[in-house]
C-alpha cells in the first residue's frame, strides 16, 4: 500500500520552507527560494501530494491557496483550524500560525505535561502549553539575525556579522565581541527564561526547535530535547486533524 504523502508548507519572516512527509515520517526538508505560483505547481508536480497545509506569518501570493486546493486536500492554518488544545488568551486569533504548529506538536508528543517549547526563527518564541492543553502563550524577543541586523543598523561603525558557531567568551576584536555577545546572550536569555517558568511551575519539558537549535543546545545550563524539525511534525499532525480523506 502507498504511502499517504503530506506536504507541509512553512513560511517564515525570513525563510520559506517545505517538509515531506510519507505518512507520519519526515522525508525531506528544503528552503524554496520564492512563493510564486511556478514554484508551487512544480513541488506539486515533483511530490503529487495527497494533502497540503500551509502556515504563514508573511503576506504571501493568493494564488497559491487556489492551486493546492486544485491539486490536493488543502487546510490554511488560522485560528479556525482544529486543534488539540485551547487558548484561554485574550483574542487567539492574532496567535501566529508557527506557534499554533508548535503547540500542536507539543500535545502530541508530549500529552499530559507541562511543555515551554522555544522557537528560534526572526524572532524568538516561548510557547507554554500545561498539562491540561491550554496553550496559555509566552514570550516573544528579537532573534539572532535580527540582533546582528540591528546592531549594524542603529550604530555608526559596527558591522554586520554572520552567525558562526567558532567564537570565545571574550571577544578580541569587534566581530568576535558581537558574535560572544549575541549568541551568548541569547543563551543566557534562554537559560534565565526557562528559570523563571520553573519557579512558577515545576518541572516540564523544554523543547528548543529551529535550524539553530541543536547549535545553541551546547550553550544552555538547562536539559533541553531538541528538535529543529518539531513545527513540521506540528504541521503534519494538524494536516492529519483538518484533513481528512
Amino acid at each position: 500500500m502507498n504511502p499517504v504523502t503530506t506536504l507541509c508548507l512553512d513560511f517564515g519572516n525570513t525563510r520559506l520552507k517545505y517538509a515531506l512527509f510519507h505518512d507520519d515520517q519526515l522525508q525531506e526538508v528544503s528552503v524554496m527560494d520564492n512563493d510564486g505560483a511556478d514554484l508551487i505547481r512544480g513541488l506539486l508536480a515533483r511530490f503529487r501530494p495527497h494533502k497540503t497545509i500551509l502556515s504563514s506569518v508573511v503576506n504571501h501570493s493568493p494564488e497559491i491557496e487556489s492551486i493546492l486546493a486544485e491539486h490536493s486536500l488543502f487546510h490554511k492554518l488560522s485560528h479556525l483550524t482544529r486543534v488539540p488544545f485551547t487558548v484561554p488568551v485574550g483574542k487567539p486569533e492574532t496567535m501566529g500560525a508557527d506557534r499554533l504548529a508548535l503547540a500542536a506538536a507539543a500535545v502530541q508528543f508530549f500529552p499530559g505535561k507541562n511543555n515551554l517549547v522555544v522557537g528560534l526563527g526572526t524572532a524568538i518564541t516561548y510557547n507554554f502549553i500545561n498539562q491540561y492543553a491550554q496553550f496559555l502563550g509566552g514570550g516573544i524577543s528579537p532573534g539572532m539575525e535580527l540582533r546582528f541586523k540591528s546592531l549594524n543598523d542603529y550604530t555608526a561603525k559596527l558591522p554586520l556579522v554572520k552567525k558562526d558557531w567558532n567564537f570565545p567568551l571574550v571577544g578580541y576584536d569587534t566581530r568576535t565581541n558581537i558574535l560572544s555577545g549575541v549568541i551568548l546572550g541569547m543563551a543566557k536569555e534562554i537559560d534565565g527564561t526557562i528559570d523563571a517558568y520553573m519557579e512558577r511551575y515545576g518541572n516540564f519539558n523544554v523543547v528548543l526547535t529551529g535550524g539553530d537549535s541543536t547549535y545553541f543546545a551546547g550553550h544552555l545550563k538547562n536539559r533541553i530535547f531538541a528538535d529543529p524539525d518539531f513545527l513540521y511534525k506540528g504541521l503534519y499532525a494538524l494536516s492529519e486533524t483538518n484533513n481528512q480523506l
